[in-house]
């Protein structure tokens, strides 16, 4: 899938720029800039074109990347989504 990179998000690239989401390097630019800086309508955005699976494989790459409170509050979210729950005592 294919996007055109917001302004407000990539300051850094050249207007009109097209990221190639299927392109894992472009996937974690993007999950990590509409994380650290994105707005509801972003976080909203990003959940409705990638699948969970991507978006949890691209936290695992990022997460280090990420400012500590960012990390924490998508920790919570997404990370080790594989674990067993903790049943209540």
């Amino acid at each position: 899938m294919k996007t055109i990179a917001e302004k407000r998000l990539f300051w850094f690239l050249k207007d009109g720029t097209e990221l190639d989401l299927s392109n894992k390097g472009h996937l974690d630019m993007y999950v990590q800039q509409v994380f650290s800086r994105g707005k509801t309508s972003d976080i909203k955005r990003l959940l409705k074109i990638l699948k969970t699976s991507d978006i949890v494989e691209s936290f695992e790459r990022i997460k280090n990347f990420l400012p500590k409170e960012v990390r924490c509050f998508w920790g919570d979210a997404f990370g080790d989504i594989n674990r067993p729950a903790k049943k209540d005592t």
